[in-house]
């Protein structure tokens, strides 16, 4: 501990225990918007796995990749790479060959990340890999685990897992409580690394960047470059605060965002968005619930006193609670069909369904539901698939106000929708409009993701190129 304390100084960070949260990061300094508070390289990570996009698993890059002679499982993008993931590699490799090859392919990230996590404590105890104040076994070892709080049928997966890693590594002295217990911190602690755009591309587990805790009014945000994860201050964070950031997706009412937290994290949230009960009615029914059947009125629906309707805050006018039903399970029956519907490949199919969902979500939804947002969101997708840009431009800007009122300024996603808007705007000969969002989005992602990233370089380089152009239809109109 105090080898951490002693090399997060150098980042103006010190390690404190709150008895509600327990480990925290604390500042010693003032820090601003953009600035990086600490970033980490993985102590271990795998990419994720998919026969249509393999990635290296040292960069992580989906270009020029050659397979692993040996193991046939892992991929490299060429020797650099794989020479500098061969001390670990080539153990995981030995381990790897022992099996069959169809138990070699149903070997998943996670049980290589496992299997992994256990290679480098053996080589950091052989003084093969060498440790640092940031990264090495111990730091793991004090991760959270929330066992006591695993139902029965986890912990019997686990177990399972357990086995399997067992199997992998046969190693006669392996404790499998302990392993079932690091599988338990894995799904507390691990993060997915994404690119620029928040895509995911695997796991990795980074054990002080796990030390900084939950809000769903967070002060900094965590990016990835390559590997590396990055937290950036979004707002000033003064000294002795608390850096925060985000585990989940924070879009959705209190009891959506506790939901998600209980499930996959095991606590309760308290910061200050999750305590405001009373202001929390209202946007839920804005962002779950139904719309006005008046379609001039944007008014919230509240359930009646009789239970037998619901009542609009803004009108007065009752909607039935029946009619409300049948849409509802009309759209839920739609979504179960679509789902299978796009995993059987049927992508004309898909579209059209999803275009039938959301003629529904208008009639039942507010205007600002996250529901409707999600499935123009899928419209968004497949239309740029097909490269349909006018009609994908439309619905990409359907969704930009409500990523206004669920998201704070500078949050990511709000950033890339701007992005994406600007992009499809540029394209289709919409320079003045284009340069506004990709202004927008230039404003909040040099905060979130730096400026020194390819990704925003590229973005930049975009924001110039519609600049000159705007520049240049403009000279040629006053010839």
């Amino acid at each position: 501990m105090e080898e951490l304390q002693s090399a997060l100084k150098e980042w103006d960070l010190i390690v404190s225990t709150l008895p509600e949260k327990g480990r925290c990061l604390l500042t010693t300094r003032d820090f601003y918007p953009g600035e990086v508070i600490i970033s980490q390289e993985p102590y271990v990570c795998v990419p994720n796995k998919s026969s249509g996009d393999r990635r290296c698993d040292g960069c992580f890059t989906s270009s020029n990749l050659r397979k692993c002679s040996a193991c046939h499982v892992v991929w490299y993008c060429g020797s650099t790479c794989q020479k500098l993931d061969w001390k670990l590699h080539r153990l995981e490799c030995q381990a790897l060959s022992r099996l069959d090859m169809d138990k070699r392919k149903s070997v998943t990230p996670s049980i290589r990340l496992m299997v992994k996590l256990y290679l480098r404590r053996k080589l950091e105890s052989e003084k093969v890999i060498p440790t640092t104040a940031t990264n090495n076994y111990n730091l793991v070892e004090a991760l959270v685990a929330h066992m006591s709080d695993i139902d029965e049928k986890q912990l019997v997966l686990y177990a399972q897992m357990a086995n399997l890693v067992n199997l992998i590594l046969q190693w006669p002295e392996i404790n499998m409580k302990q392993i079932a217990e690091n599988f338990s911190k894995f799904a507390c602690n691990a993060h997915t690394i994404c690119d620029g755009e928040l895509r995911p591309l695997g796991t990795g587990l980074y054990p002080v960047i796990s030390i900084v805790n939950h809000s769903c009014l967070p002060n900094s945000v965590l990016v990835f470059e390559g590997r590396l994860a990055v937290v950036r201050a979004v707002q000033h964070i003064p000294q002795g605060a608390e850096v925060l950031i985000s585990y989940i997706e924070t879009a959705g009412s209190t009891m959506t965002r506790q939901k998600a937290l209980t499930e996959q994290y095991l606590f309760t949230c308290t910061c200050p968005r999750c305590i405001k009960a009373s202001d929390d009615i209202q946007e839920s029914a804005l962002l779950e619930g139904y719309r006005c059947k008046d379609d001039q009125c944007n008014g919230f629906l509240l359930r009646s006193s009789d239970g037998e309707g619901f009542i609009c805050q803004h009108c007065g006018v009752v909607r039935d609670k029946e009619e409300i039903r049948k849409i509802a399970s009309e759209v839920k029956s739609m979504l179960d069909t679509v789902l299978m519907s796009s995993s059987a490949g049927n992508h004309q199919e898909t579209f059209w369904m999803y275009q039938k969902i959301e003629t529904l979500q208008r009639k039942l939804s507010h205007p600002f539901s996250i529901s409707l947002m999600q499935t123009r969101e899928k419209l968004l997708k497949i239309l740029m698939e097909q490269q349909e840009w006018r009609e994908a431009l439309a619905y990409c800007r359907l969704t930009i106000p409500v990523y206004q009122r669920v998201y704070p300024g500078f949050h990511p996603l709000l950033g890339l929708q701007y992005y994406t808007c600007g992009k499809l705007e540029w394209f289709l000969g919409n320079t003045d409009s284009a340069i506004e969002s990709l202004t927008r989005a230039v404003d909040i992602l040099k905060i979130t993701h730096g400026t020194n990233t390819p990704f925003i370089k590229d973005l930049l380089l975009k924001l110039e190129e519609a600049r000159a152009e705007a520049s240049y239809k403009l000279s040629s109109k006053d010839e």
